[in-house]
């Protein structure tokens, strides 16, 4: 293996992120382009200056991420995290051009895309659904809206729960998007892509010094695209302008402002009937409901400031302050059932949701490195500050002023029938909430020796939530407080092999996934729990290409049984688990060929009953035995790359009912790459390249969404 990279891994890996010259750091040669597409040697991948040290601790080289701080708060190796890690770096998608970041994670092993009503970014992790487990560089983000790439360095998948370092949920695991930053070089980027359905984006990346201790980047988005679905459309557009401030040899701070909008037309898919999809490879495009009433928009203020200080006893302070803002609504009209027998009737329902809420968060952390004896010490603690208030309001759709629904023809399933929005008074819900949160934490990381590691922790949550219905003015409220354990062991016999295993939990409050209102029997209710029992295996076969296998049992109980005995109460006896195992590949596996993805096998099931039609024994929704993603980048010439990704899943069932299935499907994806120039690149992706008819995912058993057909793209990436 070339020595040059060996070293320069090394040497990343030492560094990490803290800067204690940040002058110098600094100085270091760029990262390597992602705008390159020629055959890369290995000695050029080290005197072009990658692996590259980026945000958050990020040590990058291609596809492959060796270091990260996300899953301990400290700058730690991959190899050396006793958990199942998968990084999307930003040469990955720019090299794959998918427009959602669920879409684009779909190369992750083990990650399943759930429709979130067609409003919104919604996860299936180890079996379980989320829509509120996204984070931003270790700061919650979970607002439901679907969230771009353009101001993005890389998207961290971590799997299992760890509530150590991120607090309440997270039961499958959570998805870290760790934002770009102005770090000294000197950026000039524009990227401008189109295609099918009338896609169009353009967005810029702009950074330089303004001195030798001040640092500015702007990074900037606009799209105007349709979808391949019929009435799809959609408008967002985005800035987000940062900057570094060097303050003194040991310190620095970064400010970061983003205000991002995104309105389109929200597409609730397709319904049932026999179960299974209705006719759905003649209903890639079809709507069911009424073109004129749905809509949904975000608009977003987000500010955040991160401090970085070298005390003079050693000890390191990462502080970070983050305020969001969001204003959130949408409207819905969508298949209400299954089509009838006969294939001459299906109803159509609807909603409106205003979701607007406001985040105030505070991290700090504090490391210190010592030794007792000959044992190395990596200490961790710290505490989280939080609060979060909002407003959740629903109104159903009535048709004609009247009716809850209307009937159409599945043939022929627009409606046009006038549509209002009511506050039934009774299932909708209209209330604001508080959430008051504080959090402490301790970690430490322990090398026995160069062959065996330990890291264990313990975490301690207040979560005091409130909601105020505003229509009785009646405050439901309720105190949780939890504590968190995690424990994990790392052995090495090789400095590049590593083996291990670790024990993790988390919790999710009675108020669910989604902050919002308080019942009675939601009072009452004590909180989720989850537990993860993991062993695994990391393997650097060279400097720059990894492979990982993990294999785990998944516990999540206390789920809530409606209490037939009591309406609106419940019974804490529902219980799944997931068991499962994953392979991981990425990097450079020659020095032409990358590759990014894996297989995995999950077996996530019912082990008491959470309704009455989700018993013990039913597979969990969506979630497939068997799936393989695997994306592969061949340098062909220096100047000719071919992307060639393949995407396959075995069965599924809309939701845990089971009543549904869902077909199994394969999918091709294609990328050509052409270096015009140094500065120049032009790139076509094709997307489902056999032009497959599938069913993508789901909501429930009638709000199936079809895969997109055959899609072209094209871009055109230049540096200057």
């Amino acid at each position: 293996m070339n020595q040059a990279i060996e070293t320069r891994l090394a040497g990343c890996l030492l560094a990490g992120t803290f800067l204690t010259a940040p002058s110098q750091v600094h100085a270091q040669p760029a990262p390597i382009p992602v705008v390159s597409a020629q055959a890369v040697t290995l000695d050029q991948l080290a005197v072009e200056g990658s692996p590259a040290t980026g945000p958050q601790g990020g040590v990058t080289v291609g596809y492959l991420t060796k270091q990260t701080r996300s899953a301990t708060k400290t700058n730690t190796p991959l190899l050396d995290t006793p958990q199942s890690v998968t990084v999307v770096t930003r040469e990955q998608f720019t090299d794959q051009n998918f427009q959602n970041l669920t879409d684009q994670l779909r190369y992750v092993p083990g990650f399943i895309p759930a429709q979130g009503e067609g409003n919104r970014d919604q996860a299936i992790i180890r079996g379980q659904s989320t829509s509120a487990d996204f984070f931003v560089n270790g700061v919650r983000d979970d607002v439901q809206y679907y969230r771009d790439l353009y101001n993005v360095d890389r998207v961290e998948v971590l799997k299992g729960p760890d509530s150590l370092i991120f607090g309440r949920g997270g039961g499958g695991g959570v998805i870290n998007r760790v934002l770009k930053e102005a770090d000294g070089l000197r950026v000039r980027e524009v990227t401008a892509g189109g295609g099918q359905f009338g896609d169009k984006r353009l967005t810029f990346d702009v950074g330089d010094r303004i001195s030798d201790s001040a640092f500015f980047r702007l990074n900037g988005l606009f799209e105007d695209s349709g979808t391949y679905r019929q009435f799809g459309e959609l408008t967002r557009y985005g800035f987000n302008p940062t900057m570094t401030f060097l303050l003194g040899p040991q310190t620095t701070l970064k400010l970061s402002y983003e205000y991002f909008h995104d309105d389109r037309f929200p597409d609730r898919g397709i319904p049932s009937q026999f179960g299974r999809a209705y006719n759905y490879r003649n209903n890639i495009r079809t709507f069911f409901g009424s073109p004129d009433v749905n809509f949904t928009k975000v608009d977003a203020n987000i500010a955040t400031a991160i401090l970085d200080h070298r005390f003079d006893s050693g000890v390191e302070l990462h502080s970070q302050f983050r305020f969001a803002d969001y204003d959130r609504f949408y409207r819905n009209t969508l298949p209400g059932s299954a089509v009838n027998a006969a294939g001459t009737a299906v109803t159509i329902t609807g909603y409106r949701n205003e979701t607007d809420r406001t985040n105030y968060f505070n991290q700090n952390d504090f490391t210190y490195k010592f030794l007792t004896g000959d044992i190395k010490h990596t200490l961790l603690g710290g505490f989280e500050l939080g609060y979060q208030e909002g407003l959740v309001f629903r109104e159903s759709a009535f048709f004609n002023g009247v009716a809850s629904s209307v009937v159409v023809n599945p043939l022929a399933p627009l409606t046009r029938v006038p549509v209002v929005f009511r506050n039934n008074g009774t299932t909708d819900a209209s209330a604001r909430y508080d959430l008051g949160l504080a959090a402490v934490y301790l970690q430490d990381q322990i090398d026995l020796n160069p062959y065996v590691q330990i890291v264990g922790g313990l975490r301690y949550d207040h979560f005091d939530f409130a909601s105020t219905d505003r229509r009785t003015l009646v405050t439901n409220a309720r105190v949780d407080d939890l504590v968190s354990p995690r424990a994990g062991l790392v052995i090495k016999p090789l400095q590049n092999l590593a083996f291990y295993g670790s024990y993790s939990v988390s919790y999710l409050p009675s108020s669910g996934d989604q902050i919002g209102t308080l019942t009675p029997g939601l009072i009452i209710a004590q909180p989720e729990r989850f537990q993860n029992l993991e062993v695994g295996a990391k393997y650097d076969v060279t400097p720059t290409f990894q492979l990982t296998a993990a294999g785990y049992t998944l516990d999540r109980t206390n789920q809530r049984l409606p209490d037939p005995n009591r309406a609106g109460f419940f019974i804490l006896s529902g219980k799944t688990n997931a068991q499962g195992f994953e392979l991981g590949a990425n990097g450079y596996l020659t020095e032409w060929w990358q590759i990014a993805g894996g297989y995995a096998y999950t077996d996530a099931r019912i082990e008491s009953a959470t309704s009455a039609v989700i018993v013990a024994g039913n597979k969990v929704g969506l979630v497939p035995f068997n799936s393989v993603s695997l994306w592969n980048k061949f340098a062909v010439t220096p100047e000719f790359s071919i992307g060639i990704g393949y995407i396959y899943q075995t069965h599924t069932f809309a939701s845990s009912d089971d009543t549904v299935r869902l077909p199994g499907y394969n999918r091709f994806d294609l990328g050509l790459f052409y270096q015009i120039n140094e500065s120049t690149r032009a790139q076509v992706n094709i997307e489902n390249v056999l032009d497959r008819r599938y069913i993508y995912t789901s909501d429930n058993n009638n709000n199936l969404t079809p895969g997109a057909p055959r899609t072209v793209r094209a871009q055109v990436i230049v540096r200057f």
